[in-house]
C-alpha cells in the first residue's frame, strides 16, 4: 500500500514506523522538520517538509499514487479540510482522520471520513481498565 501521513506527532511516527516495518510505502508529511526526530530511527520511508492543505506539498508527497491518505495532527479542522482534499480533489480511495473531539467524529463521518477519535478511544481503554 501506498500510504501518506500528514502530522508526524507521536500518533502519526508511531503508525508511519508500523506501516513501514509491514513493508508499506510510506510518506509522511510535516510543517515543521523538528517532528521528525519522533521517526524511528529503521523508518525507511520518506519525511516530507510541507503543509498537507497546499497541492504542492500533498503531489510531493505523491497524493496522485496514494491509496490511502491519514491525517494525524493534533487539530481537528486542518484533519478535516485536508482529508477532504485527498479525498474530493485527489481522488484517494481510503481516508482516515485523527479526531480529538467526540461530537464532530460524528459529523466528520457523514462526510465520508473514516474517523477515530482519540478521545472515545482512550476513555474506552479506561473504562475496561476500571471495570475489567
Amino acid at each position: 500500500m501506498n500510504v501518506i501521513i500528514m502530522g508526524c506527532s507521536r500518533v502519526g511516527a508511531e503508525l508511519a514506523g508500523m506501516l513501514d516495518a509491514e513493508g508499506h510505502k510510506v510518506t509522511i508529511l510535516d510543517i515543521e522538520p523538528y517532528s521528525f526526530r519522533r521517526l524511528s530511527p529503521t523508518f525507511k520511508g520518506v519525511a516530507i517538509v510541507g503543509n498537507g492543505l497546499e497541492a504542492d506539498s500533498l503531489k510531493k508527497a505523491g497524493i496522485e499514487e496514494a491509496d490511502v491518505f491519514i491525517s494525524a495532527t493534533q487539530g481537528d479542522n486542518r484533519n478535516v479540510m485536508a482529508c477532504q482534499i485527498a479525498k474530493h480533489i485527489y481522488k484517494v480511495p481510503k481516508i482516515v482522520s485523527r479526531i480529538y473531539d467526540p461530537i464532530r467524529a460524528e459529523m466528520y463521518q457523514g462526510l465520508g471520513i473514516d474517523g477515530v477519535s482519540t478521545t472515545q478511544v482512550v476513555a474506552q481503554l479506561l473504562k475496561e481498565r476500571v471495570l475489567g
